[in-house]
């Protein structure tokens, strides 16, 4: 029996799903986990590592998305503008207020594989920090039909 590979010709003319996800009602790293296993296709009988099956994710109300234990006032993220020295640090809650996209953003970046497929799943995650979104035409799916067992 021979094991079946996706290819992206094959798999571009495929219509792909748009699934819906409320942060106000998640944990961060378990929602990250699902965000990324969609947007790679881990959850389709069609998965292929190095070639981009996965689907659309839009996530709403990313200002509002839990964390667990004393994450808000320890968990700090690091930036660094290239000079020597000039590294800073901002903890969640700050930015929380000042981008809560990012987030989101950079706990499913971290869960994904680092490499130029990476990007390109990327673009397909769409995160806005209150309950309003573009995307009513593609009719996102809410994603408790499909992330906790049940498809």
């Amino acid at each position: 029996m021979a094991t079946t590979w996706a290819k992206k010709e094959e798999h571009g003319a495929q219509q792909k799903r748009w699934f819906l996800f409320d942060a106000s009602r998640e944990h961060l790293g378990r929602m990250a986990v699902r965000i990324a296993n969609i947007l790679r296709g881990r959850h389709r009988p069609i998965y292929t590592p190095h070639v981009d099956t996965g689907e659309f994710v839009v996530v709403i109300n990313a200002a509002q998305v839990q964390l667990t234990g004393a994450k808000e006032e320890k968990k700090r993220y690091m930036f660094y503008t290239g000079y020597m020295g000039n590294e800073y640090f901002r903890h969640v809650g700050d930015m929380r207020r000042h981008d809560p996209r990012f987030i989101v953003e950079h706990a499913v970046r971290g869960m994904l594989p680092k490499n130029r497929l990476a990007a390109a799943m990327l673009k397909k995650l769409k995160v806005y920090p209150g309950p309003e979104h573009g995307h009513a035409a593609q009719r996102p799916i809410p994603a408790e039909e499909i992330c906790h067992g049940r498809k």
